[in-house]
C-alpha cells in the first residue's frame, strides 16, 4: 500500500496555507530527544492547569490554584497537553486550537480538522489524528514552543478510510497507526520511514487508545483483549472474558508495565467500571484485577505518576495507589467528596493530572479543583472554580 506524504506550512489564523506533495520521501529533519523540552520561561513561571467547561477554558496557576484567565470557546472542547511545556491542544469543531498557558492567550493557530482526536507525543514528536480524514499530522514538539504568529512546518500522512484512530511515531521512523472505516475499527499497521509496511494486524476489533510503554513498546485496547507492538511484532492478548473491552492505556516510558481500563459487562449503563488490567510488554501477560468494593472509576480518574506508580481518583473520593505490577492499592488519601459516575462519558465528572509529584483533582459536582502531594496525600491547595470543570491538563 503506497503511503502518501506532505508537507505542509501555517500562518495564524488560517489552516493549511500551502502544501507541497512529497510521496513517500523520508521525514524531513533529526529527531528531538524523547523528553519533553522546558522552556526557560516555563521553568520559571511553574505548571499551569487548563480545565475544560461548558463554553470555554480556564487557566489556573498550577500552585496557588487561582484562576488566572478565562477563555471563551466552544460548548464541548477536549484538551490535549503539545508536550512542549508551554502549550496544550484545544479540540474544537475546527480543528486543534494552540493554547498558550503562558500569555495566556487561545491562539487563532488551528490545525484544520473536521473531527480533531486523539493528540500523541512520544519520541519529540506531537501527532494530532483527524477522524474524519485519518489524517496524521506530525510536529517537532521542540518547533511548538518557540511559535510566535504561525505553526511550524508539519508532515501529513494520509489516511486510508476514515475511523476514529490514532498514530504514534517512534524514534526510528517507524509509523504505528490504527486501521478501520466507517462500519468499524479493525487493528493496526506499522510502516517504516519509506512507508514500507512493517507489521499489519486485524485481531483488534474496535481497536482505541494507545500508549508507548519501556523499549517502545505500543500498546493497543481491544474490545476482546488488546495487541501490542515491539521490535517490529504484533502480538495479540485476549481478555479473559468473552467480552472484555479495553479503551485506554495508562504507560509509563520508563516500565513495561501498563495499566490498563477493563468493561466486562456490554449491557452496563453508564460510563464507572470497577475492573483494571495489567500488561506486561516484557512477558506479554494481560491480567484482569477486580477493585475492592466502593471503588470505581472512569477512563478519566487515572494517570501514571512520574516514579511509575498508578494514580486513581475513585467514587469513593479517594486519591488511590496502585501497584502496577500486582494492582494492589498501596495507600489511600482523602481527595474529594464521594461521587457518582456520569451516564454519558462527555458529562463533567472527576478527572485527574499529575505533574512532578503534585496531583491535581477536580470535583465537578462542587465546581472546584485540589492538589495534592502524590505521595503523602497532603493537600497543597484547593480553590473553588466560577466554572463547572470537566477535563483538565497541566502544562509546565
Amino acid at each position: 500500500m503506497t503511503q502518501l506524504k506532505r508537507t505542509i506550512r501555517f500562518t495564524a489564523g488560517v489552516g493549511i496555507a500551502a502544501m507541497a506533495l512529497a510521496g513517500c520521501a523520508a521525514q524531513p529533519g533529526a529527531e528531538s530527544p524523547a523528553s519533553e523540552p522546558t522552556s526557560t520561561e516555563t521553568a520559571a513561571d511553574g505548571p499551569r492547569v487548563a480545565v475544560a467547561y461548558e463554553g470555554g477554558v480556564l487557566v489556573v496557576d498550577g500552585e496557588s490554584l487561582e484562576v488566572i484567565d478565562d477563555l471563551p470557546s466552544e460548548d464541548f472542547v477536549r484538551l490535549n497537553v503539545a508536550g512542549d511545556g508551554r502549550h496544550a491542544f484545544v479540540s474544537t469543531s475546527q480543528g486543534f486550537q494552540l493554547l498558550d498557558v503562558r500569555e495566556p492567550e487561545l491562539t487563532d493557530m488551528v490545525i484544520d480538522a473536521a473531527a480533531a482526536g486523539h493528540v500523541v507525543r512520544h519520541a519529540g514528536k506531537t501527532v494530532l489524528y483527524d477522524d474524519a480524514t485519518s489524517d496524521t499530522t506530525i510536529f517537532d514538539t521542540a518547533a511548538l514552543a518557540d511559535v510566535s504568529g504561525d505553526l511550524p512546518d508539519a508532515e501529513v500522512i494520509e489516511g486510508v478510510e476514515a475511523h476514529h484512530g490514532v498514530s504514534v511515531v517512534l524514534e526510528d521512523g517507524t509509523l504505528v497507526t490504527t486501521v478501520g472505516d466507517a462500519s468499524g475499527r479493525s487493528g493496526i499497521r506499522a510502516v517504516d520511514a519509506d512507508g514500507a509496511e512493517i507489521a499489519a494486524s486485524a485481531e483488534c476489533p474496535g481497536v482505541h487508545g494507545e500508549g508507548t510503554a519501556q523499549d517502545e513498546a505500543v500498546v493497543f485496547g481491544c474490545e476482546n483483549g488488546a495487541i501490542v507492538f515491539h521490535d517490529g511484532e504484533i502480538t495479540k492478548l485476549t481478555s479473559p472474558d468473552e467480552f472484555g473491552r479495553i479503551g485506554n492505556a495508562y504507560v509509563s516510558e520508563n516500565s513495561p508495565l501498563v495499566v490498563m481500563d477493563y468493561k466486562d459487562d456490554p449491557d452496563a449503563e453508564g460510563s464507572l467500571l470497577q475492573n483494571i488490567v495489567l500488561i506486561d510488554t516484557e512477558a506479554k501477560t494481560l491480567e484482569k484485577i477486580a477493585l475492592p468494593d466502593g471503588v470505581s472509576y472512569t477512563w478519566r480518574g487515572i494517570v501514571r505518576a512520574p516514579s511509575g506508580e498508578v494514580l486513581m481518583v475513585a467514587t469513593d473520593g479517594q486519591l488511590h495507589t496502585i501497584d502496577p505490577a500486582t494492582g494492589a492499592i498501596t495507600a489511600s488519601h482523602d481527595a474529594i467528596e464521594a461521587w457518582e459516575g456520569p451516564s454519558e462519558w462527555q458529562q463533567p465528572h472527576p478527572a485527574i493530572a499529575v505533574h512532578d509529584d503534585v496531583v491535581y483533582v477536580t470535583d465537578s459536582a462542587n465546581s472546584t479543583i485540589v492538589a495534592l502531594n502524590a505521595v503523602t496525600g497532603e493537600q497543597l491547595a484547593s480553590s473553588e472554580l466560577p466554572e463547572v470543570p470537566n477535563e483538565i491538563v497541566v502544562v509546565g
